[in-house]
């Protein structure tokens, strides 16, 4: 009897060990099948990673082409706010630009300087902005450089920007203005902020009496009448469409890169875009 029990225990016991070595070979196989799997994943991961980042690359470049594309295609246009919508046909709204241009501008052009002109938006109480193509670069730089001829008018001009520039050149307006209160030169060129920064120098005086200095630049001013600029700081001028006075811009008549839409109002913030 006692042999029987012996015999039992050992078969137990042998049963229990293999059980134990079971367990442990199906855990090594899970984590081998595991290890498999994972490096499996890993590897068609890196793969489409590539090809995602090759991909993230060409859509890129193509934006960039496209970008400049549009930029290419605008060089030649300027944008007029406040013409009036008198025009019958497109003969008549060409010979209305062609005498507005000279009676404003004093440049007489023909029809053959102009390639094309349009309106913006959906015709509403105020007149739409007129898109104007010319047919070189050099009679568009001619017109923009004389922008300020429509000082005090009701008339103002402004360079054509896609969509996504205008809203970029807003979006940095309230830096601009920052930056110019900070005595910096800044304007907008095209879709980035130029910040030129100086030091104003100026000249001290020190009474016998050891009173405080006094800014002596004001007085020297008086007698230099025929001199318009400080020592160290320098007035610059730019052709940016970043000077004017507040005026709807673009964006009050476009909605997206190839649609445009009605907005009947009037803006109350500044956006010289």
């Amino acid at each position: 009897m006692e042999e029987v029990l012996n015999t039992l225990i050992s078969i137990k016991k042998e049963l229990e060990e293999q059980r134990i070595e079971i367990r442990e070979t199906g855990k090594n196989v899970t984590e081998k099948v595991t290890q498999n799997i994972t490096s499996i994943f890993e590897e068609k991961f890196l793969v489409w990673e590539g090809k995602l980042g090759e991909m993230k690359e060409k859509v890129e470049n193509q934006e960039k082409r496209i970008h400049y594309l549009e930029k290419q295609t605008r060089v030649r246009n300027l944008v007029f706010f406040g013409i009036e919508e008198n025009e019958t046909s497109y003969k008549s709204f060409e010979e209305n630009i062609i005498k507005w241009i000279e009676q404003y501008f004093s440049i007489k052009l023909t029809y053959s300087d102009i390639q094309e002109i349009k309106r913006l938006g959906k015709k509403q109480e105020r007149p739409r902005p007129t898109v104007v193509t010319f047919t070189t670069l050099g009679i568009k730089i001619e017109i923009f450089k004389q922008k300020r001829a429509l000082k005090d008018t009701q008339y103002y001009m402004k360079e054509d920007f896609p969509k996504y520039v205008l809203e970029k050149r807003k979006a940095l307006q309230e830096q601009l203005k920052l930056e110019r209160e900070k005595g910096n030169t800044a304007i907008l060129k095209y879709d980035k902020l130029i910040v030129s920064k100086y030091q104003s120098k100026r000249k001290y005086r020190s009474s016998p009496d050891n009173t405080p200095q006094i800014n002596i630049d004001k007085y020297t001013q008086a007698s230099k009448k025929n001199k318009t600029k400080q020592i160290g700081k320098t007035v610059t001028r730019s052709n940016s469409i970043t000077e004017g006075v507040i005026k709807p811009s673009m964006l009050n008549f476009l909605v997206n890169k190839n649609t445009i839409k009605t907005n009947n109002n009037q803006e109350s913030n500044s956006e010289n875009i």
